[in-house]
């Protein structure tokens, strides 16, 4: 009598254990399915850009292989200096460009509001230096930083790749490099 009555029970708690595994895959594989979607998505535009400014029709080939040859950026050298108060006032809100910085070069993004605005799929990049989070592809507050550390040289070839997006898009611009604030420099050195 007593086991009869455990063996509803136990039939239940399996079929909710399955349910919860079930779920739980089907948001990791959610997450990795809009990873490579991003990606692949990331990779097309870049391909476009390739054939625009290069003549390269089968750009997109390479890309998937993942035998692309990097292409030349905008020289840093002459390139203007953004302070990180200045990249960090760029949000895109009351009339202000939208900024965000991935290894430190700056693009502007304000052209791309459906991306980057308030409320947007990557407003948490707009006036930060998002470079993990591009190496990562995490969207995570805790992703967003400039840290490279620990990253592998896969990881470090993403970070190229959406460089070359914003490098070559026909609707954003790089601005400059990041830099110190040099008044801050003067500053600590009046201090010691």
């Amino acid at each position: 009598g007593g086991q009869d009555s455990r063996l509803p029970a136990q039939t239940t708690m399996r079929w909710l254990l399955a349910v919860g595994a079930a779920a739980v895959s089907l948001v990791l594989n959610r997450h990795r399915l809009e990873l490579a979607l991003g990606r692949f998505f990331r990779d097309v535009a870049r391909s476009k850009a390739r054939k625009r400014l290069y003549g390269n029709e089968y750009a997109l080939v390479s890309m998937v292989f993942g035998k692309e040859e990097p292409l030349e950026l905008a020289s840093e050298a002459e390139a203007a200096s953004v302070t990180l108060e200045e990249l960090e006032s760029a949000t895109g809100e009351d009339g202000s460009p939208a900024y965000l910085s991935i290894r430190g070069r700056v693009y502007d993004v304000t052209a791309g509001e459906a991306f980057y605005g308030r409320g947007k799929p990557y407003h948490a990049f707009v006036a930060r230096d998002a470079t993990r989070a591009f190496a990562l592809g995490c969207t995570a507050p805790r992703c967003i930083s400039s840290d490279t550390e620990g990253l592998t040289e896969a990881q470090h070839r993403e970070i190229d790749r959406w460089i070359e997006l914003y490098e070559t898009h026909d609707k954003y611009t790089f601005v400059g490099m990041l830099v110190d604030d040099p008044v801050d420099a003067i500053v600590d050195n009046l201090d010691e």
